[in-house]
């Protein structure tokens, strides 16, 4: 069984020359509590595993990923001419071959490409950069009219196992009020988030209006998922998009 069987394509009518794939903790050679395919350098796990795990991810792509290091902030890079592990939590690209990566572990990966396949995007979206604006941030850097883009929405932690403070609400609900409806009351002081929910709103809130996944919970699926709300110490998973380079007799 190779890789790609392990993995999955994400379910939205993209263009055809826009490619997507999104990685399960399975495959890989690391070791508990990273088992197996880890691909973040950045979890105390074996450099050399995550070397490994990255090296079989090659086969299924047309270059290296853009590996970014994430600080839950609202910085895109351009895969075009990012250098070494930029400082950012989304990346975009027009160039095929390109490849745009975010990795999680309960935070919401975002997927974004326009109708006629020209750009693509990808967002970390923890529930500070949500909050801050990563997603705007990042429609914004890829010059296209919102109106064009169509999102994907990534394994994330599901709203019967993200409980937050008065205070993440708060926030959420200050920048728009119609945040409310994506928090529960669970508890005294405590709410229970949809993260998919919020970011929907965001989207919407862009005229980005087609949205598609947001019905894998990584909190539930320890099989498939790395959680760290569920095991603080554990890996990552990668939601990769790129562009399809032309066939050689067309560049």
């Amino acid at each position: 069984m190779s890789l790609i069987d392990h993995c999955l394509v994400p379910d939205w009518p993209a263009p055809k020359n826009v490619r997507s794939l999104q990685t399960t903790r399975v495959g890989g050679v690391s070791v508990a509590p990273y088992d197996s395919l880890n691909l973040s350098s950045n979890v105390g796990d074996l450099p050399l595993s995550v070397e490994r795990n990255r090296m079989l991810l090659e086969p299924l792509l047309p270059s290296e990923p853009i590996w970014l290091k994430q600080v839950h902030g609202v910085t895109v890079a351009d895969a075009t001419d990012a250098g070494c592990w930029p400082e950012a939590d989304a990346c975009v690209s027009s160039h095929p071959g390109a490849v745009c990566v975010v990795m999680t572990a309960d935070c919401l990966p975002v997927l974004l490409c326009d109708d006629r396949g020209s750009v693509v995007g990808a967002v970390h979206a923890g529930w500070r950069g949500l909050c801050d604006g990563v997603i705007e941030h990042a429609v914004s850097a890829m010059g296209v009219a919102p109106g064009t883009l169509m999102a994907w929405l990534g394994p994330a932690i599901g709203v019967t196992a993200f409980e937050v403070g008065l205070d993440v609400r708060a926030e959420f609900i200050a920048r728009d009020p119609k945040s409310t409806a994506a928090f529960v009351p669970h508890a005294p002081n405590k709410w229970r988030a949809d993260i998919y929910q919020l970011a929907r709103l965001r989207l919407a809130g862009l005229g980005v209006g087609r949205v598609y996944g947001g019905g894998l919970c990584t909190h539930t699926d320890r099989a498939r998922f790395f959680s760290y709300r569920r095991d603080n110490v554990t890996g990552r998973t990668g939601t990769l998009i790129w562009l399809d380079a032309p066939p050689n007799n067309l560049r």
